[in-house]
């Protein structure tokens, strides 16, 4: 029997497994996949380049990441927020360059500050580690982001920027956003806007960020099994859990971490958990998004004063420079069934068109396009965490809480998702089976 077995291999569960060990712990990673890194996952193109089609930004208040970018020699640099030139958009009525939205006039310029200055204030009253012990809060989830913005007035030109908003970063829309959740976000990392890019969204990983799971793997070499599909989990007793793969096959061990996904998730079969904290996991939700990626021999757009960063209102939602030459791009949730219905030919031809549309005919013949569809890959069905309407309250303060001998990890249990929420929640989980007691 084990110590602790951890189920999934993605950030957070080799995060986990790295600390454990360090703590002495007999550890062995499930993995569904044939791969480690979950939605941390990169390729190589055939001229050597790495092109990361998961997660691959974040932001300077992203302390556990950072932390284990530096224990593992790995290095941090700005993103795509330095890059010179300005934003482009891609709307119904046609291409702009510029920094500030192309169809909103002075007034509604105006107006979008003073809802700003509204939200921030209204953030600034929410306990982002305990939202739910603000005054307002049942009635504050319950409205979506739109509904606010209707409650105060927003001149639709207000309205259609945080529309473009959401498309842009891949979540769901204002409509079917808590407002409470994103008032909990903000209250984490203010930053100078409604979501500002540089506190965000400021760093990479130097190396890509899959090198951060790569190392991960080389430490914990031995201690990981592949396309070893978690069905159940049984909790015996306070000191013994059994995991049941597909095929039948049982694991025994004193605690376990859980890093998989919401969605997958709920295809486990889990007992001997409390009906609260069973609700609360099975509340949980994703965003579906798919990543697409288009490598170029260079950063041709730069010579147009564009700095390769869009917001559209196409079949992808935005672009950015995720290195020299390569342009990352994100299908948004509304969106994502049109995209794996659509042929690959005419998936393709789609991103194509929004590319030379926003940045002209070099766009036309990328040296690779690349695609994976989030959303609908088994393993993980979603790309961040996604908060509807009354779900912190049907989640409620047990979200990311642990029930020894079980344990939870991933980007799902922290506040705002991300591969910050990962590595947080990995060494956190690690932290309490130690202290716990559970590990030999």
């Amino acid at each position: 029997m084990r110590d602790v077995l951890v189920l999934g291999a993605g950030l957070a569960g080799m995060s986990a497994a790295r600390d454990l060990v360090a703590g002495g712990a007999d550890v062995l990673v499930l993995e569904g996949r044939p791969r480690i890194g979950g939605r941390v996952h990169a390729v190589t193109l055939e001229d050597g380049r790495r092109v990361q089609l998961g997660g691959e930004v974040v932001g300077h208040a992203h302390t556990a990441y950072r932390e284990l970018c530096a224990e593992l020699g790995l290095t941090l640099e700005p993103s795509y927020v330095v890059e010179p030139g300005e934003l482009s958009w891609g709307l119904s009525e046609g291409v702009w360059v510029g920094d500030e939205a192309p169809w909103m006039t002075a007034e509604e310029q105006r107006d979008a500050e003073r809802i700003e200055r509204e939200f921030a204030r209204l953030a600034s009253t929410v306990d982002p580690g305990d939202p739910w012990s603000h005054p307002d809060a049942p009635r504050l989830d319950r409205l979506s982001l739109g509904d606010w913005l209707r409650a105060h007035d927003a001149l639709p030109a207000v309205r259609r920027r945080f529309e473009l908003s959401s498309l842009s970063l891949s979540c769901d829309g204002p409509e079917r956003t808590s407002l409470l959740s994103e008032l909990r976000k903000h209250a984490f990392l203010p930053g100078g806007a409604f979501y500002d890019l540089d506190a965000w969204e400021g760093l990479r990983c130097s190396e890509g960020s899959a090198a951060v799971v790569q190392r991960l793997g080389e430490e914990l070499s031995g201690r990981v099994r592949l396309e070893a599909v978690v069905r159940g989990v049984r909790v015996v007793s306070a000191s013994e859990v059994v995991v049941t793969l597909d095929g039948g096959e049982e694991l025994r061990a004193e605690a376990v971490v859980c890093a998989l996904p919401a969605g997958p998730l709920r295809a486990v079969a889990l007992s001997g958990i409390s009906d609260a904290r069973l609700a609360s996991l099975g509340s949980q939700r994703q965003a579906l998004a798919a990543k697409v990626v288009a490598a170029f021999p260079e950063s041709f757009w730069q010579a147009t004063g564009q700095n390769g960063l869009s917001e559209t209102e196409w079949l992808f939602g935005s672009t950015w420079p995720q290195a020299p030459g390569i342009l990352s791009m994100l299908v948004p949730p509304e969106r994502l069934s049109a995209f794996v219905a659509a042929p690959p030919a005419a998936r393709r031809a789609a991103v194509i068109d929004g590319l030379v549309a926003l940045y002209g005919e070099r766009a036309a013949a990328p040296d690779a396009l690349l695609e994976h569809a989030w959303g609908v890959d088994p393993f993980t069905l979603g790309y961040i965490a996604s908060w509807a309407p009354g779900d912190l309250h049907r989640i409620g303060p047990l979200h990311g809480a642990h029930e020894p001998p079980f344990y939870v990890a991933g980007s799902d249990h922290w506040l705002a998702g991300y591969m910050e929420g990962a590595v947080r929640t990995g060494r956190g989980a690690a932290r309490a089976a130690l202290g716990a007691g559970s590990p030999a």
